[in-house]
Parts: structure tokens; C-alpha cells; sequence
């Protein structure tokens, strides 16, 4: 079991084992990018902790019966909780990895043996570093999680690393951090922190490959002098530079930056001072700067298919990247006409409209004050008010931009926020009645009636539904000959993509038991087959409601067995060598048959109450005797002839006997392109080495490919793909469309590239 690892040996998909953060940065390393030297003090560890020390079954259910709308009980609960971590004993296997890794990491950045450690390291101090929190569900696509849990900077020595280990750990627990899971549907998380030299910054910043509140294509950069604490708390005005994609720098705006926070060398703790007269109007980041880091921006963004927030620190002239997630929200701005004159004028950092009361937050002791529906105006806001956020109509912040946290939490929330009034707290009184339009960030007296953008998207949204009810295709949707479905995950953003696609080509059922928190094989094991049921309904439901006559395709659970550990019962899911060629998929399904069972019952009372366009495919099939055996487990569950059963086609024994399941009767097929092109080439694609061998459009693979449509076509049988390569391949989105598979299913920022990719090829094929 792996207490800790070392960056370099980390990726993005090693989540579950290191955190969110974690797994970003070992990304990074490995695209050579400028990360501070540092390890990984595991999920396991954690999981360990408690586990020996006989706390976890008692912090799970105290975590998880508290009522975190009683603000109260939840700071009672979090604290008995903190207690109860920081009060236990680091277990001596775990405290021997993270002293042998803070060894290390001072004295060398290779592994030696003990008697040249020691000689290297007589007489030295320790590094300082920083203990950084990497929970498994934090900087997810969806939820930033942003401040949750805490970090810890300038910690020295090991004393007071394990400390602060503790610490870091038992801020899994933080009243914010409890709130905000049970908010976002996570029952359960672990929690790894990352330990990186530290980085005593002159300056650093946040940079995103989109602008998060206008939606605007560009690079927005904000920066401040010394370590980032003041930038994303809000303390400061920071600059904020604007770059084109194309590496121009479009706009510069030059904040107040009075105050910083640095490491005092002689203490070796972090320290505020005034930042000196010079520079308080001076911009901080040179061009040379600025473009540097758009082109670490970009390069994320190229990797990660989707727009980046990045985390970075300047020391000494040289960039460190600290941090890279998903950029959490993208919403256009619309421009409002608005009569009357405005009290106060900030940056509108999360769009939108409200009026409400005014109430004035000093300190959290305020938070008590807050009604629903209120205006929240503060300084700015901490990760300790996200309980007071969630009630109200819109905040209000006399500091900070786009990166501070009520921007960030702000539009996760739906709420608009106006940031950098500079004196907000002192122009509004407690009980004012006030109307926030973060459209265009400003502020009015009164109840002011503003024709919100919102509403025109309102009224195009029931008539998109009214349309689809009647089976009418939304008109400025072009139609293809080859369907373009979407991948979906969790019942978002439906209004946005079920009017403009053609279907779900592949609904993952894995994520829906993440947020659940519990392994259903534990479900199962205790007789709670039911509770399994009613998760996959609550999840599925939606989704075939708002596709209404459009085919929504349940993919069965196919997870691997070092994916769901972390979950309540994951850990007796067996340890095996290569969980990716190992016990998932149908081979799972037909051994795990009550799971299976479950899975066909939500289906079929999905048809039951009328929704006939739901059906269901089978992972990582091998055999025709699977694909027979799941069907007559189908019928003994009573599943309806209405519900169609297909099969992945991601190994070459599927796609080199597809005859024989188009015999058996199989009703579709869907190509997985990144399991099928793996194991066609012999390439694990996350393997550095030989990741650039790794490649969807390998003649190989699409012989394969065309080979399955030519065959499915002789037997009438659906063609379809759902791997990632046609959302980022537009020349393979050529290729599937002239071998003629009826239809693409791709993630939801690529349908529109890939319908007009699609019609363009239709009608190149049609003029010859």
C-alpha cells in the first residue's frame, strides 16, 4: 500500500489515490512544466489513519448525521470531529513514508541509501515547504471546491510537518468543507495533501483560458506582490491583464496593492507587511511574464480539452505553476439596459441579477444576521461564510476581482457577485433595500426592475421543451444524416444540450455512485439493493425526462477495482496488478449478478413509468456467451422488449466477432475508442513512454472500426461511438462519418464542432 508517492510518478487519473490537486500536478511534471519539487502523502495514509486508530466508522456518521442547515450543530460537529482527528497518533508505518519522503525532499531529489543521507544531511536544516490539502473530491469539472480544506505554508522540520499533517487532514472536517459536500451530493471523501518545497514568491496569481465570468475567449490574468493569499481571499485589488489567444496582450488594469504577505526568513513563517510605496501602483507582472504564462496556459488547456484555472508564483524571475482545475462555470455576459443611477461600481465576477436587504458582515460572528434572500455585503468573503452565501440573492465585496473567492464560489452558486467596490461596507447601511446587476457590475438604491438576459434564455427554454414534447427538433439545430449524441454524467446543463443532440450515447453510471458516497456491492452485502435502485433512478430520471423521444444509453458499472476504494466499502475491493485489463465490466456484472440485477430493475421501471427511450450497454465484452447470459438475466428480472440491449465494442475479441452478436441479437453497438486503440497497439496511453505510440487513428484500429459498421450493417444492427477521440479529432470525425456509422456520441462542449464537422462531410459526400 502506497503511503506516499513521489510526483513524477503521478497522472490525472490517479484521483482516488492522490486527491484532485494532487493528480493535476503530477500531470504537469509530467508535461515538463515548471512544479515545485514534491511528493504525496496518499488517500491510503489517511484512510489508514482512521482505520487504526478505530475513528472512521465514527467520523462517517458524524459527519453524516449532522444537519448542516443548522449552522450551529454543524460548527458543533465539524470541531468534535477536528478533535477527535488531531487528537490521534500518526501510525509509525505511515510516519516512518513521510519522514524517509521530508528527507528527501530536503537533501536530495533522488532516492540514496541511508548512510549517504545522512552524511548529506549533517548540519543542514530541513527544507520548508508547503502542506497543501488534495481531497478526492476537490477541483472536479463541476465543483472547484474552492478553500475547503486547508493548507499550511512555511511548515519546517518533522515535528512540525506531522503537525500540520494532522491538521491538513482533520480540515477535511471543516464546517465549509462538510456544508459543501453534503450541498454538491458527496456523502463521503478522503483526502491526500500534497508537500512541495516552498516557493517564497514575489509575486503570483491566477490565470484563466477563458474569462469565468463573461465567457469571453481570451486569457485573463490576475496578479499581486508576494505569496497568492491576498489575491484569491480578496485582501487586495489585484492587476488583471487581458491576452488574446494568439499571445497579444489586450489590456492591462493596475491595481491597488497595499498589503502582501511574504516568509519572513527569520521566523520562517508567513508574515503581512505594507508593500512598498514604488510599487503599490505598479504593475506586477512584466510582458515577458504575462505571455510566458499564457502559453503554460494554453499548452493546459491543449492537454486537458477545456478551459484551465491556473495557480502560479514568481520567485527570483522564474515561474512555478502551482495548480491547474477545470475552469467550474463559463457564462456569457449579456448587456442590459438599466435606468437610474448606481450607488456603487465594481467587477461584475459572477453575472446576474437581485435585489434584496442588505445585511453588513464584519466578522463571521455577523454571520447570525443573514436571512434567505438578504445581500450579503462584506470586505470579502472566506470559505467560513459559504453557509451564509448559500441563502442569499447576491453578494456584495468592498475588495478583490475574479479570482477571489466570492467570485469563485459565487458562480458555482449561481449567485452574482460584484467585487472591488473598494467601500461598499461603508456606503450601504444594514436593512437598505438594494438591486445588485453583476451583468455590468453595479449597484443601485431600491428595488430597480432590471430586464434580465436571463429571461429571454427562460422563454427559449420552454419553447425548446414545449417543441420536444411534440417531437418538433429545435430549428437552429442543423440536422445531420449521422446522429450527434452527447456523453453525459450527472443531469446538468440538460436545457443546454437535449434540444441539440440526438441523444446520450453514453450515460456513466460510476459518477453517480461516487456522489452517492457507498460501493453497491456493500449496498448489496447488507440487503440494501433497494437504496442502489433509487440512486440510479434519482440520477437516470432526469436525464431520459429532458431527452423525452431521444435514446438515452445506461451504460452497466464498469469500474475498475482501484477506482471505488475510497468509497464507504471500498476497501475489500481485491488488489490487483492492472485493474484496467482486470475484474470490470460485464466479467464484474455476471460475477457481481445482484449488482447487475439492480441495474436491469432501475431500467425496467423506468419503462414501467413510460420512459421507453432508455436502454442499456454492456462494457468490456469479450464473449457472445456474456452478452447471452446477461440477456437471460435480463429476462428473469422482467426487463421489457422496449428496452434495447447493446454492447461496447472496446477489445478486439468484441469487434473481431461482432457477427456472432448480431446473430445472438444484439440491438446496438458502441465503439469505446480508447480502450479499443490500447489494446489494438499494446499502448497504455498513460504510460509517458510510449504514450505518443498511442493513437485512435491507427490504420490498424480504423480497419477494425470499419470492418464492425460493414458487418452491423448487414444485420440492421446500430453503429455508434463514444470514445474521446471524435471530440478531439475532427479528422476521425471524418473518418466515421464516410465508413457510415449512424451515429457520434461526444462530450458536451465538442456537439456543436462536431455537427458542423459532420455536415460538412455530408455534403462533400452528397455533391460527388
Amino acid at each position: 500500500m502506497d503511503f506516499v508517492v513521489w510526483l513524477d510518478n503521478v497522472d490525472r487519473y490517479a484521483g482516488g489515490l492522490v486527491g484532485g490537486k494532487g493528480a493535476n500536478l503530477g500531470e504537469m511534471v509530467r508535461l515538463k512544466l515548471p512544479v515545485p519539487f514534491g511528493f504525496v502523502i496518499t488517500t491510503n495514509s489517511f484512510n489508514k489513519f482512521l482505520e487504526i486508530n478505530r475513528i472512521k466508522e465514527t467520523v462517517w456518521q458524524m459527519a453524516n448525521d449532522c444537519d448542516v442547515d443548522n449552522t450551529q450543530q454543524l460548527m458543533d460537529t465539524s470541531k468534535k470531529i477536528k478533535d477527535l482527528i488531531i487528537q490521534q497518533e500518526i501510525p509509525q508505518i505511515i510516519k516512518s513514508a513521510i519522514s524517509d519522503a521530508y528527507r528527501n525532499l530536503s537533501y536530495s531529489q533522488t532516492v540514496m541509501d541511508e548512510k549517504l543521507m545522512h552524511l548529506i544531511s549533517a548540519g543542514r536544516d530541513p527544507a520548508v515547504v508547503a502542506v497543501r490539502s488534495s481531497a478526492t473530491t476537490e477541483d472536479l469539472p463541476s465543483a472547484s471546491f474552492a478553500g475547503q480544506q486547508a493548507s499550511f505554508l512555511n511548515v519546517k522540520g518533522q515535528k512540525d510537518l506531522e503537525d500540520k499533517v494532522k491538521k491538513a487532514w482533520a480540515s477535511l472536517y471543516e464546517p465549509r468543507a462538510i456544508f459543501y459536500r453534503r450541498k454538491h451530493g458527496f456523502k463521503t471523501s478522503s483526502i491526500a495533501l500534497v508537500v512541495q518545497k516552498m516557493i517564497s514568491s514575489d509575486k503570483s496569481g491566477v490565470m484563466f483560458t477563458v474569462n469565468p465570468s463573461t465567457g469571453d475567449n481570451v486569457i485573463l490574468i490576475e496578479a499581486t506582490w508576494g505569496l497568492g493569499e491576498t489575491l484569491v481571499s480578496g485582501e487586495v485589488e489585484p492587476d488583471r491583464y487581458i491576452v488574446s489567444r494568439d499571445k497579444q496582450i489586450l489590456e492591462k488594469y493596475i491595481g491597488r496593492k497595499n498589503r502582501m504577505k511574504v516568509r519572513d526568513p527569520a521566523s520562517d513563517r508567513t508574515v503581512e507587511i505594507d508593500v512598498p510605496s514604488n510599487k503599490i501602483d505598479s504593475a506586477v507582472l512584466t510582458d515577458e511574464e504575462i505571455l510566458n504564462l499564457a502559453e503554460y496556459g494554453l499548452q493546459l488547456e491543449n492537454h486537458y480539452k477545456k478551459p484551465q484555472d491556473v495557480e502560479f508564483a514568481i520567485e527570483r524571475n522564474r515561474i512555478y505553476v502551482v495548480q491547474t482545475r477545470a475552469v467550474t462555470t463559463e457564462i456569457k455576459k449579456q448587456r442590459v439596459e438599466v435606468s437610474g443611477e448606481p450607488i456603487l461600481k465594481g467587477v461584475g465576477s459572477s453575472p446576474g441579477q437581485a435585489s434584496g436587504v442588505v445585511r453588513i458582515i464584519n466578522s463571521v460572528d455577523d454571520l447570525t444576521k443573514i436571512q434567505p434572500g438578504n445581500i450579503l455585503v462584506t470586505k470579502m468573503t472566506s470559505p467560513d461564510m459559504v453557509v451564509a452565501m448559500s441563502k442569499c440573492r447576491a453578494i456584495i465585496a468592498d475588495d478583490g476581482g475574479i479570482t477571489a473567492h466570492a467570485s469563485i464560489v459565487g458562480r458555482e452558486m449561481g449567485l452574482p457577485v460584484v467585487v472591488g467596490t473598494q467601500n461598499a461596507t461603508k456606503v450601504l447601511k444594514d436593512g437598505q433595500i438594494v438591486t445588485v446587476d453583476a451583468y455590468n457590475g453595479l449597484v443601485y438604491p431600491g428595488n430597480v426592475e432590471i430586464p434580465a438576459p436571463s429571461e429571454a434564455h427562460t422563454k427559449k427554454d420552454i419553447e425548446v421543451a414545449k417543441r420536444m414534447e411534440e417531437g418538433v427538433i429545435y430549428p437552429h439545430v442543423k440536422r445531420t444524416k449521422t446522429a450527434v449524441k452527447v456523453n453525459l454524467v450527472f443531469a446538468d446543463n440538460l436545457e443546454d444540450i437535449a434540444y441539440k443532440s440526438d441523444g446520450v450515447g453514453l450515460l456513466r453510471i460510476e459518477h453517480l455512485i461516487t456522489k452517492a458516497g457507498i460501493h453497491p456491492a456493500k449496498l448489496i452485502r447488507e440487503g440494501k439493493a433497494e437504496e442502489y435502485i433509487q440512486i440510479l433512478l434519482d440520477g437516470i430520471e432526469p436525464i431520459v425526462k429532458a431527452f423525452h423521444i431521444k435514446p438515452v444509453w445506461v451504460r452497466t458499472l464498469d469500474a475498475r477495482s482501484d477506482e471505488f476504494r475510497n468509497l464507504s466499502g471500498g476497501e475489500d475491493e481485491p488488489q490487483e496488478a492492472n485493474p484496467m485489463l482486470g475484474w470490470h465490466g460485464i466479467r464484474r456484472s455476471l460475477d457481481d449478478v445482484a449488482i447487475l440485477k439492480a441495474e436491469f430493475t432501475a431500467i425496467k421501471r423506468l419503462h414501467e413509468q413510460g420512459f421507453d427511450n432508455v436502454h442499456i450497454m454492456l462494457p468490456f465484452v469479450i464473449s457472445v456467451d456474456e452478452f447471452f447470459e446477461a440477456k437471460e438475466i435480463a429476462k428473469e428480472v422482467g426487463l421489457p422488449t422496449t428496452a434495447k440491449i447493446g454492447i461496447m465494442v472496446e477489445t478486439p475479441a468484441a469487434a473481431i466477432t461482432v457477427e456472432d452478436f448480431c446473430r445472438e441479437g444484439v440491438d446496438f453497438i458502441s465503439f469505446g475508442t480508447n480502450d479499443l486503440s490500447q489494446l489494438t497497439l499494446g499502448v497504455d496511453r498513460n504510460n509517458a513512454k510510449i504514450a505518443h505510440l498511442f493513437r485512435e487513428t491507427h490504420p490498424a484500429v480504423e480497419m477494425m472500426i470499419k470492418s464492425v459498421v460493414d458487418i452491423c450493417k448487414e444485420y440492421d444492427v446500430e453503429t455508434s461511438v463514444c470514445g474521446e477521440a471524435p471530440s478531439n479529432i475532427l479528422e476521425f470525425v471524418e473518418f466515421l462519418v464516410k465508413v457510415g456509422i449512424n451515429s457520434i456520441s461526444v462530450e458536451m462542449d465538442a456537439i456543436d464542432k462536431v455537427r458542423n464537422e459532420v455536415a460538412k462531410v455530408e455534403e462533400e459526400m452528397a455533391a460527388y
